[in-house]
């Protein structure tokens, strides 16, 4: 039988991928119904739109919400640094969350949200979806089954367009600042790479040395470039490039090279995943992952963080792999501020 659950719904009129995660709820069968709570109204016509009869009541109020409502799960899309109070807050009404990264603008912030959600018995998810994206699953497995065996190294790299940064609408946005984003192209867009490559291969980034840059040189007080070598803790050494340098879309790739292969993912391609192994009874034959890309996207995640909070099972991201993600990021931005190696605890 499949249990349903209400889910909150905590922004204000800066809240990111709002609409995008309106639809997952929508769309979503264990979720029964949904409050949303924004101080501003910016976003009740939109949910009423989207949601239909499934919006059950809006609030102005994070608080009043939470205690009245009192949802299962709740999701939190702000600016980094007005999201861990009140994460905080859902967390004091034993509510699940679903965040919207990075939140928070210091690793020790987000750390204190970890240990009083473990210690509740609570989950913060952040909202790092490519993790089931069809083509990840596949790679993982792949990895896990041993096709390229013991892992050597890896490079990988997200590269989005400068042009975003030449219009002063974007700039005028929170994750363009620092002081209300935390960095720039690292945090918003590098962090899902460095989530998907440790989660890809069951491994953990232990030392970064790193660089940050504002190559482009709009006026922006965050980089536009980022680039970082990494150790993990099983030996494994890597590079990570992150930036705005295109006129438009997106290059991505995350090449994995092992003792008997190597893996190849390119997301942005139709055919997004190839390998080579030198075992089994296609040896020393590039192969390629012919199926759909789809389901992809925030839909599919949050539909299996819900089905997880409604269900008590493991959700697609834990606590320490939201840590983790976080951690790493600003542990980077530190290498890169003191020109010294980071140990990543």
């Amino acid at each position: 039988m499949l249990r349903k659950i209400k889910v909150g719904f905590l922004t204000n009129n800066s809240g990111a991928h709002v609409g995008a995660y309106l639809n997952a709820l929508r769309d979503t069968e264990a979720c029964s119904e949904v409050v949303l709570s924004d101080p501003d109204g910016r976003w009740t016509n939109e949910a009423a739109k989207i949601l239909g009869n499934k919006l059950k009541e809006t609030y102005r109020e994070h608080k009043q919400m939470l205690s009245r409502e009192k949802p299962v799960m709740s999701i939190v899309t702000m600016e980094a640094g007005l999201a861990p109070a009140v994460i905080n807050l859902a967390l004091e009404h034993n509510c699940h969350v679903f965040a919207e990264k990075p939140a928070c603008l210091r690793t020790k912030d987000f750390a204190s949200l970890i240990e009083k959600a473990d210690k509740k018995k609570l989950h913060i998810m952040l909202a790092l979806a490519n993790r089931l994206n069809p083509e990840l699953i596949a790679a993982r497995k792949l990895i896990s089954d041993g096709a390229i065996g013991k892992i050597y190294g890896l490079e990988m790299n997200l590269v989005a367009d400068q042009t975003r940064l030449t219009r002063e609408s974007y700039r005028k946005q929170w994750y363009a600042q620092k002081k209300r984003a935390g960095g720039g192209h690292l945090i918003w867009l590098g962090i899902h790479w460095l989530d998907l490559v440790q989660h890809v291969t069951n491994s953990s980034i232990t030392e970064a040395v790193g660089f940050t840059a504002n190559v482009g040189g709009q006026p922006i007080d965050v980089e536009d470039s980022a680039a970082a070598i990494l150790k993990f803790d099983n030996g494994t050494l890597g590079t990570v490039t992150s930036g705005y340098y295109l006129k438009r879309g997106y290059h991505s790739r995350i090449k994995i090279w092992g003792s008997e292969g190597w893996l190849h993912l390119e997301q942005m391609k139709d055919k997004p995943l190839q390998w080579l192994s030198h075992k089994g009874s296609h040896a020393g034959k590039i192969q390629q992952w012919d199926h759909s890309k789809q389901p992809r996207g925030y839909t599919p995640f949050m539909r299996a963080c819900i089905e997880a909070c409604a269900n008590n099972t493991i959700p697609p991201i834990k606590n320490a792999e939201s840590l983790r993600a976080v951690r790493v990021v600003y542990s980077i931005y530190e290498a890169a501020r003191t020109g010294t190696k980071v140990n990543i605890r």
